[in-house]
C-alpha cells in the first residue's frame, strides 16, 4: 500500500523533528496555532478530555487530519507505562501512554502539555514508536517497557524528545527525585534544589528521559530544550496555566 502525504511545511509553526530518521519516516509536533479554539484552548487544543467545546476539537483534528495518511490512533493517557501496538486491525483506544507501528500510513500519536513526546525510529525506516513521559510515567519505567515490547535491537533505534516543561519550572517534591535516584544515583544530576522553597527541586525531563533511553541502549538521542512554561504564545502548559489545551507529537511510516 502506497500512502502519500500532504508536505508537513505546510503547517505554519508546527516542529518538524530535525533528526536524521529515514527519509519514509514523517513526525510532527503540532503547537497551539492554527485552530479554532478559543480562551485557555486557544487554538489548536487536540484533546477531547480537558474540557474544550467537542465540536471544536473535531475541527481542529480535521485540520491536523490533512498532513496525515490517517486518522491518528489516539490513546487513553494515564500516566502508566503501557505500550500499544497499534497495527493490529482489533485495536481499539485503551489505557496507553504509547504506542508503535510497523506497517505504513499508521499514525501513532500522543498528547502533551508539559509532559515530554518521545518519538522512535529504527534506522531502516521498518518501525516508529511514540512515547508519553511524564515524570511518573518515566519514573516507573514506560520507557523500558516500550522498548521491551517493540522487540527490536536499542542500538537500531533513534529517539528525539519534543517541547516539555523545562529544567527551569519544572518543580517537584522529594518523593519524585527519590523515585528517580532509587532507580539510578546518576539520576541526582537532573534535580537541583529549589532555592526559594527547602524541599522541593528543580527537574530535568530532558536529561532524565536522556539517562533513560541511555541506559536501554539508544545512543542517537536528538531535540530536546523547548520549554513549554517558557512560551506562552507557541505551547500549551498545564503547569503554567490549569486549565489548557494540548498538542500532538505524532510519527508515521510513509510508502
Amino acid at each position: 500500500m502506497t500512502v502519500t502525504t500532504p508536505p508537513i511545511q505546510a503547517a505554519g509553526d508546527w516542529i518538524v523533528p530535525d533528526w536524521p530518521a529515514p527519509p519514509n519516516v514523517k513526525a510532527l509536533f503540532t503547537t497551539r496555532n492554527g485552530g479554532s479554539g478559543s480562551g485557555p484552548y486557544a487554538s489548536l487544543n487536540l484533546a477531547a478530555h480537558v474540557g474544550d467545546d467537542p465540536l471544536t476539537v473535531t475541527r481542529n483534528r480535521l485540520v491536523l487530519r490533512h498532513f496525515l495518511p490517517s486518522e491518528p490512533k489516539w490513546l487513553k493517557q494515564v500516566h502508566g507505562t503501557h505500550p500499544l501496538p497499534i497495527d493490529d486491525p482489533a485495536c481499539v483506544p485503551c489505557g496507553a501512554d504509547a504506542s508503535f507501528s510497523r506497517r505504513t500510513g499508521n499514525v501513532c500519536a500522543i498528547l502533551v502539555a508539559d509532559c515530554l513526546p518521545i518519538l522512535l525510529s529504527d534506522r531502516a525506516g521498518t518501525l516508529v514508536g511514540a512515547i508519553h513521559a511524564g515524570w511518573r510515567g518515566l519514573a516507573d519505567g514506560v520507557i523500558e517497557q516500550t522498548l521491551s515490547q517493540i522487540g527490536a535491537e536499542s542500538a537500531s533505534l533513534m529517539a528525539w524528545l519534543g517541547p516539555a516543561i523545562g529544567p527551569d519550572h519544572f518543580e517537584v517534591g522529594e518523593e519524585v527525585r527519590h523515585a528517580f535516584v532509587k532507580h539510578d544515583p546518576n539520576a541526582a544530576q537532573a534535580f537541583a534544589e529549589h532555592g526559594r522553597d527547602p524541599g522541593k527541586w528543580l527537574a530535568d525531563l530532558f536529561l532524565l528521559a536522556r539517562q533513560r533511553l541511555t541506559k536501554a541502549g539508544i545512543h542517537e538521542i536528538y531535540g530536546g530544550g523547548h520549554c513549554t512554561f517558557c512560551d506562552t504564545g507557541r505551547f500549551f502548559s498545564y503547569r503554567r496555566d490549569g486549565v489548557t489545551g494540548r498538542m500532538a507529537g505524532l510519527i508515521w511510516l510513509a510508502g
